[in-house]
């Protein structure tokens, strides 16, 4: 059997009335694999804690196969937790690790069969008779993960697993996971910081920052659509180019997005998309490229919806079925402060007009708080300073585009690029995307 998770508004503050949870909403189906992807401290993990039971909820309801189960005790939920820590009692082999909470449901029963089924399913039975101890990080993981699936719960909780193992074998208990996971059919929840885990492994993908949901979709989704300028740079290897622009929409003239010293001409006749976007006559805007949508050729070799660029190399990143060229165009990355941060920095204030102003006032302005808390506003970049030695060399270049190896190229010289406008995305300065259209998706899945 396993379980529908359903949460309606939920919240959760800690000392001081600081909320990591703030009004989340999310319906979990039976069998699915949801992953609450985040930054470290944006409260994924405390929203896995509170449908586990170990944390109560301040606010909203938990309704667990469509029963509100607020104060059921977390004995009762039929849930299993892994721990990042594995959290294996020292003193018990692996054996006895897995045996243990068969032996509190059923003290009667003989667990034997159930260890056994349950190490063959993982390929642990030649560790059974050893202690933690004795076993290394990937063996006490596979022990950790015995331990709930030979419970046959309703649904896994899973509070990043594999976030202290090396690379090759995270990898190879990543797709053990979702093999297991798969077979199994029981609904999993899975909690990480790492956007590859989230993007691999999950059904649908629910994206945290601050405590608040930003977006949850499918993983094709929350790449090709991201809601916010958030979920644009968090998801995404290497991170979306983030680029200052400015909207010219002249009445007898061609549209286009200035980058400073360039331009993205837009082509006519313009699409609905595009023509949205007059209404940002004069505004500047977050311009972002992915580093797949722009190529490296000459204007003359130009796709319909591509437009030209030019870019110096700054750098190159030789990643061995791919590079990284790192170019200057010309432009000004758009600084989006604290986009790693857990939670956003609160704006300043004018503390005299919230002292005078009216009640309405007040409530309008916390109603605009609340609606951009999970997305941080653009801000000037601060004016230059002369260079010191002791200072940090900046980034190079403000646009990366991914290219194959076969193309020469050098640091300094001068490349032509095609910029694909079906891959444009158009941020406003509070960060909310407006181009494609919010309210216009395509379907993906066509």
């Amino acid at each position: 059997m396993t379980r529908a998770i359903s949460l309606h508004d939920v919240s959760k503050s800690y000392t001081r009335g600081v909320r990591v949870v703030e009004h989340l909403s999310l319906d979990i189906a039976p069998g699915e694999f949801l992953v609450l992807l985040g930054p470290s401290g944006c409260g994924k993990s405390t929203v896995l804690r509170m449908i586990a039971g170990l944390e109560t909820i301040d606010e909203g309801h938990l309704f667990l196969d469509g029963e509100l189960s607020n104060d059921l005790p977390p004995s009762e939920r039929d849930m299993a937790m892994v721990f990042q820590n594995f959290a294996l009692y020292p003193r018990m082999t692996s054996r006895d690790n897995i045996s243990f909470p068969l032996r509190i449901e059923a003290p009667g029963e003989d667990p034997s069969p159930r260890v056994d089924a349950t190490a063959r399913m993982l390929g642990i039975e030649d560790i059974l008779d050893r202690f933690p101890a004795q076993l290394s990080g990937g063996e006490r993981q596979r022990v950790a993960m015995g331990r709930a699936i030979a419970r046959h719960p309703s649904a896994f909780l899973m509070d990043e697993p594999l976030s202290n193992l090396d690379a090759k074998l995270r990898n190879h208990l990543r797709a053990e996971i979702s093999t297991l996971t798969r077979k199994l059919g029981v609904t999993t929840v899975y909690v990480t910081h790492d956007q590859a885990e989230a993007m691999s492994l999950g059904d649908r993908v629910a994206v945290l920052r601050g405590g608040v949901l930003q977006q949850v979709g499918s993983p094709r989704t929350v790449y090709a659509l991201p809601k916010n300028v958030f979920v644009a740079a968090f998801i995404g290897t290497p991170r979306i180019n983030l680029l200052r622009g400015l909207i010219r929409a002249p009445l007898d003239g061609a549209m286009s997005i200035s980058l400073g010293k360039q331009f993205l001409r837009l082509p006519e006749p313009l699409s609905l998309d595009h023509q949205l976007l007059r209404v940002q006559q004069g505004r500047e805007v977050i311009v972002g490229l992915r580093s797949e949508a722009v190529r490296i050729a000459k204007p003359s070799a130009a796709r319909p919806g591509e437009v030209p660029l030019t870019g110096l190399v700054e750098h190159l990143e030789f990643q061995g079925h791919e590079v990284l060229v790192h170019f200057n165009t010309g432009s000004s990355p758009a600084v989006v402060p604290e986009l790693e941060a857990p939670r956003p920095r609160p704006g300043r204030t004018d503390r005299r007009r919230r002292r005078d102003g009216t009640v309405l006032e007040r409530l309008r302005e916390r109603a605009v708080a609340l609606r951009s808390s999970g997305v941080a506003t653009l801000e000037r970049p601060p004016e230059p300073e002369p260079p010191s030695p002791a200072a940090e060399p900046r980034l190079p270049g403000d646009l990366i585009v991914r290219t194959t190896p076969d193309i020469r190229l050098q640091h300094g010289m001068q490349v032509p690029l095609l910029v694909d406008l079906a891959h444009l995305f158009v941020f406003d300065q509070h960060g909310e995307r407006i181009c494609p259209s919010p309210s216009r998706l395509p379907d993906l899945e066509e």
